[in-house]
């Protein structure tokens, strides 16, 4: 009599040891980084602050200048120095959070506001040379804000609303006595980025 064959099917493939935990260590890692990138933003709030009193001090300086071109290099050393205040803070605040600063929000953050910003330069140029300097604080503020709220769309909702104050603050200087524009700028570079910088480094570190 043949003998009967009984086959067993080949058992199933367990996971390899190690596998499970590998795959929770991930989804950790994720998590946190989502949370880190939905808490953190690249503006730095303790630089606001300190870029907002460079603005006030401006303002002072610039009311009284005797022409135009001595306003301009005022208000043009001010923003020099903002920037400089801005770029140390920021890489202060990135490396505090273990935050690259090439890539991430940073990155986007900076992208987003240049454009807006090199617009501004390019018609302030155009404007000086035509001997229309009443409407460079408006214009100012306008881009400025512009850049703020396009880079806080990959931020933490405070900063677009700090450009969207302003740009509202922009559109009131254009449409303003001439006489106002410093203190506009006083006002829009200098206080709301301070109220705005306190909110940051209090609500979202630095």
């Amino acid at each position: 009599m043949a003998q009967l064959h009984h086959f067993r099917s080949p058992a199933r493939q367990q996971p390899a040891p190690g596998i499970h935990e590998h795959a929770i260590e991930n989804l950790r890692f994720i998590r946190e980084t989502m949370e880190r990138s939905g808490s953190f933003t690249a503006v730095p709030g303790w630089g606001g602050v300190a870029m907002g009193a460079t603005a006030i001090a401006a303002a002072a300086l610039a009311e009284r200048a005797a022409t135009p071109r001595a306003w301009l290099v005022t208000w043009g050393s001010a923003a020099a120095l903002a920037v400089a205040i801005g770029l140390w803070t920021i890489w202060r605040k990135t490396r505090a959070a273990r935050v690259p600063v090439l890539g991430g929000p940073v990155q986007k953050f900076a992208v987003s506001l240049t454009p807006p910003i090199l617009a501004g330069g390019v018609l302030t140029i155009v404007l000086y040379r035509e001997g229309i300097v009443r409407d460079l604080p408006g214009l100012w503020l306008m881009c400025y804000g512009a850049g703020v709220i396009t880079g806080g769309a990959f931020s933490v909702r405070v900063v677009p609303v700090m450009g969207a104050c302003l740009m509202a603050f922009g559109a009131a200087a254009l449409f303003a006595p001439a006489t106002w524009g410093d203190a506009f700028m006083a006002l829009g570079f200098g206080g709301l980025q301070i109220v705005f910088g306190i909110i940051i480094a209090r609500r979202y570190g630095g």
